[in-house]
């Protein structure tokens, strides 16, 4: 198990490494430049590159951010809040975006499962057409979709919602955004759910745990479900990095300062440092929970260990 976990490990590590390479090579081939005011001089702008380093060559500079990068030093904001620490400006938005995404998620995997359960245990009857079309309108609508009905028909018809961020109510602020985020998860494990545990109860050894007289409740949830979980969990780590990740339309419509916000902003001011430390955070997110996922399952099946060992 160690030799499994550390090859998972520096196999991330190298990923990583390689995506931030690429991150910067994309980054200063874009066109444009962070220092977008007409006014400048060309003296000025040859000033601006030498102090922010600039001027180096791209080798070098690669070089030098990834060492400050490995360090905690994001650098600092070219454009949107000049000569200010990005790590400062990630801080207070970090934690919006992963308490959304984590909100979806758990509304996403208990209303996922519900459906499918309900699915899987009135299979071939109208319940089970219900659950199924729910699942396709869940996965082909996209949730920009969702966030604009729930925002007219929740906060503005029935005012039960705040529409924008409120920071004085954050948790409350968040529940619409969360809601429209979760609609795609609940379409997909609802989905799995309902197909890993059809396959389950027809198997033999549940037949043979009907024979012995257990209760069917406790055939569901201890023997059916259990066993149903194993596939679902390497189901939901992509979709917890989706959340965590593909938050920024969302969280433009709803106000939400979060990460997803400040990337777009660098992004259409051609703020470097913000872009690729965005993205950084968002590939750093998504190579940790994959790899909690590879572990877990690991954990969970033997048979993975041994196939990759």
């Amino acid at each position: 198990m160690k030799k499994y976990i550390l090859k998972r490990v520096l196999v991330s590590i190298a990923t990583l490494l390689v995506i931030i390479l690429v991150l910067f090579l994309l980054m200063d081939l874009m066109p444009g430049t962070p220092f977008n005011d007409e006014k400048l001089t060309e003296a000025q702008l040859a000033l601006l590159y030498e102090k922010y380093g600039l001027d180096k060559p791209l080798i070098i500079r690669f070089f030098i951010y990834l060492k400050n990068m490995l360090t905690g030093d994001l650098g600092v904001s070219y454009a949107i809040n000049k000569n200010f620490a990005i790590s400062d400006m990630i801080k207070g938005r970090l934690g919006i975006s992963l308490t959304v995404g984590a909100m979806a998620m758990v509304f996403g995997t208990i209303l996922g499962l519900i459906l499918g359960i309900l699915a899987a245990l009135n299979h071939n009857t109208w319940i089970d057409n219900l659950c199924s079309v729910l699942s396709v309108i869940g996965v082909s609508v996209p949730s920009y979709v969702c966030a604009l009905l729930l925002c007219y028909f929740i906060a503005y018809k029935l005012k039960l919602m705040p529409i924008l961020y409120n920071q004085q109510m954050p948790i409350k602020s968040l529940i619409l955004p969360a809601l429209a985020l979760s609609v795609s998860p609940t379409a997909n494990i609802a989905r799995f759910t309902r197909s890993e545990m059809i396959d389950v109860l027809n198997s033999d050894y549940i037949q043979l745990v009907e024979s012995k007289g257990v209760k069917n409740w406790k055939i569901i949830i201890k023997h059916a479900l259990r066993n149903t979980l194993i596939p679902i969990i390497t189901v939901m780590g992509p979709l917890l990095v989706n959340l965590l990740t593909g938050s920024s339309v969302i969280e433009r419509i709803f106000g939400i300062p979060g990460i997803g916000l400040l990337m777009i902003s660098g992004i259409q001011q051609n703020d470097y440092n913000v872009t690729i430390a965005c993205s950084f955070i968002y590939s750093l997110m998504y190579i940790v929970t994959m790899l909690i996922v590879d572990i877990l399952y690991g954990i969970v099946d033997p048979r993975i260990r041994v196939a990759k060992g």
